[in-house]
């Protein structure tokens, strides 16, 4: 245990032992391994959540790497998920962490349960997948998503991703930094919802630089359905 405190003692001095420990028994899933879901794997990984699942079917991609943190030229060609969890077994000594090398839609057969599940994808199809079985399974989610340098973030409890216009969008360049950004809130949004914090549900957040560098942060309540 003396090991345990030490390694999360910054974390136990923000909000207290019992908090801490109660990340022992959360379970969550990263739906995703490239920039947002290894932005969230390093940041969640470290955390003291004791159950961590990451599924993605994809591989690591060279030009890709800029804004995938978790990842090195020599993992190219490797499975994402896979290599994002060896990482943060490498860092976490007291995460048990798994990564899953199949698509999304199998990977619901499995039918397992979450306290938390976190958007990392990067198309309308694989999310409305993960809303329904969020609401299947009565489990919150968080919906992030990238594009230049703008950023949206959602935690769904009763609404629905439903109310989104998903029609076809092709998705032009992406800001590294930006991606972090975005991972980096998700991730905060999940810390607190885990250990009991207030949190601002249904209710997405517009974040983006303006043409004058200027940083906005814009928020809309989501209706229910």
């Amino acid at each position: 245990m003396s090991n345990y405190n030490e390694y999360f003692k910054r974390q136990i001095e923000l909000w207290g032992q019992e908090k801490q420990e109660s990340l022992n028994d959360k379970k969550i899933l990263i739906v995703g391994a490239g920039g947002l879901g290894s932005s969230l794997a390093f940041a969640l990984g470290c955390s003291g959540i004791g159950k961590i699942d990451i599924v993605d079917f994809d591989t690591v991609s060279i030009h890709n790497i800029h804004r995938q943190i978790a990842f090195f030229i020599f993992d190219e060609g490797q499975n994402k998920a896979k290599v994002v969890a060896q990482r943060i077994k490498d860092k976490n000594p007291f995460v048990k962490i798994e990564g899953y090398d199949i698509d999304f839609k199998t990977f619901m057969l499995l039918d397992k349960k979450y306290d938390l599940i976190l958007d990392a994808t990067d198309n309308f199809e694989t999310r409305e997948q993960i809303d329904a079985y969020a609401k299947a399974n009565s489990t919150p989610w968080i919906y992030a998503s990238v594009e230049e340098f703008n950023g949206q973030i959602c935690f769904f409890e009763a609404s629905s991703f439903s109310v989104f216009n998903t029609a076809f969008h092709k998705p032009k360049g992406i800001s590294a930094p930006m991606v972090m950004t975005i991972a980096s809130i998700g991730a905060n949004m999940a810390l607190r919802h885990l250990v009991g914090l207030e949190i601002q549900k249904d209710k997405l957040f517009y974040i983006y630089f303006n043409t004058q560098g200027e940083f906005i942060n814009q928020s809309f309540s989501v209706p229910k359905l």
